[in-house]
């Protein structure tokens, strides 16, 4: 198959994940987990939030979630620079290694779904043996389930990303040698 012509659009998104600011998050992968931890728990007090909204009808959980809002957005931005666009482009703007990797990355994604999913539903099984009302049980569980399936390939890139190859010459080498 021919390699599609790139769009104007494919040419911004690439050139808009391929920035320089997200640089100093993608130098390392200490730095690289802690974004993608960040990102977790922007989720999961999100979502929390929601939850307490629709099934514990509290009113603070709006606010709680505009309060979250702006830092997952960033957190998502930070990890889409670091991940260099790998889930958001389209494949045309990829090359053959990062088609390669993309594969890798929601291969690994859906295998960890799947023993989360396992474990889900064993939990609301037992939950429901118990005799916890599991009608309010099973909708907290499948949301949450959904949001981890939106956004478990991003946390695993994020994770995966290996560190880039230091530049052969630096600023402050460039500077030693004149």
């Amino acid at each position: 198959m021919a390699q599609q012509q790139m769009t104007s659009y494919d040419r911004r998104m690439h050139a808009l994940m391929n920035r320089t600011e997200a640089a100093p998050f993608r130098r390392s992968a200490a730095r690289r987990r802690a974004v993608v931890c960040a990102h977790i728990a922007l989720t999961a007090g999100a979502v929390t939030a929601w939850l307490a909204t629709v099934v514990g009808e509290s009113g603070w959980g709006v606010l709680v979630m505009f309060g979250l809002l702006i830092p997952w957005c960033v957190a998502t931005g930070i990890l889409n620079g670091t991940t260099r666009g790998l889930l958001e482009l389209r494949p045309r703007a990829l090359d053959e290694r990062q088609r390669a990797e993309r594969d890798r990355v929601r291969a690994r994604a859906q295998q960890i779904m799947l023993w989360l999913l396992l474990a889900a539903v064993v939990g609301t099984g037992v939950a429901g043996f118990a005799g916890v009302e599991a009608e309010a049980l099973v909708f907290q569980v499948m949301f949450c389930a959904f949001v981890t399936h939106w956004l478990l390939p991003l946390w695993v890139a994020g994770l995966s990303v290996r560190d880039e190859p230091a530049d052969e010459f630096t600023d402050e080498a460039a500077d030693a040698l004149a």
